[in-house]
């Protein structure tokens, strides 16, 4: 029998959907995001823990750079169980010397919360910086996102909400999107080692895959995946941006190569990016 498409056991699974075993230095570079999160702390003007809902990890941390200035709204990986937006700090670095204020999200952990509950966070945490951002000098009409692995998901779902209708807020407020090495169709994860801290149910699989949803925003959106990345990552970015192609979305797919899973990250927010400096033009028009 088949867990899902031609895959059998979960051991199949879990060597496509595990980066953390497949790369051999992994460990190692995610002990070291926090360090320089740390360090970038102490060299960037910042304002933390602003609370953009009424529970405690509903908050973000903001990097302004000037009135007027462009905004970059990151939203952080770690298969929705791990990590925060302290240990991301770093990805403002490159946004604030090009003279973007950057907005790195915090939301709670499953099992702690369910995956339905980061997605409402990540989108509170949205509609809060089109509301709220201008007190901190950024500008809410040239509002970018980037999301990488399971942050790359909640970026998918972020595209797919009713922001006029659930939020009153324009659809298009997000002026250009980057998914990296996202995660577009939950169905293979209840059969990996994943679902003890997930805890998906059937509803959740069918209402939070993206790839299973219809684009509410006309913004670009790039889906990018490392080359080196296993060869379910790299199919779920393909299938991903071929199915919303087909619905009428400005999707543009590719690979970085050489990357795997953790070096496709820095590949975005480092000083001379071209990636980074394709997605920040969306914020000009």
């Amino acid at each position: 029998m088949k867990l899902y498409r031609d895959f059998e056991d979960q051991a199949a699974l879990d060597a496509e959907y595990n980066p953390g075993q497949s790369v051999p230095d992994a460990a190692a570079r995610m002990a070291d995001w926090p360090v320089r999160g740390a360090r970038a702390l102490e060299r960037l003007r910042h304002q933390l823990d602003i609370r953009y809902g009424p529970t405690l990890a509903e908050y973000l941390n903001v990097f302004p750079a000037g009135p007027g200035s462009p905004v970059h709204v990151f939203v952080h990986g770690g298969y929705w169980r791990r990590f925060s937006a302290r240990d991301f700090a770093w990805v403002a670095e490159p946004l604030v010397a090009t003279g973007v204020t950057a907005v790195i999200v915090n939301y709670a952990l499953c099992p702690t919360v369910s995956l339905t509950e980061i997605v409402r966070q990540t989108r509170a945490a949205i509609a809060w910086c089109h509301l709220e951002i201008g007190r901190f000098g950024g500008d809410p009409a040239r509002l970018t996102l980037s999301g990488h692995s399971a942050g790359g998901h909640l970026v998918g779902m972020a595209l797919a909400t009713d922001w006029q209708g659930q939020y009153g807020l324009p659809n298009d407020l997000v002026a250009g999107a980057m998914a990296v090495s996202g995660l577009f169709d939950l169905r293979p994860f209840p059969y990996t080692y994943l679902q003890p801290a997930l805890q998906l149910t059937t509803a959740e699989v069918l209402a939070l895959s993206p790839i299973d949803l219809e684009p509410t925003s006309s913004c670009p959106l790039e889906i990018v995946v490392g080359g080196a990345e296993s060869a379910e990552f790299r199919r779920q970015s393909r299938s991903f941006s071929d199915r919303w192609q087909a619905l009428g979305a400005d999707c543009r797919h590719g690979e970085i190569p050489n990357a795997n899973h953790f070096t496709a990250l820095d590949a975005l927010f480092t000083d001379d990016s071209p990636l980074l400096q394709r997605l920040l033009a969306y914020a000009d028009g």
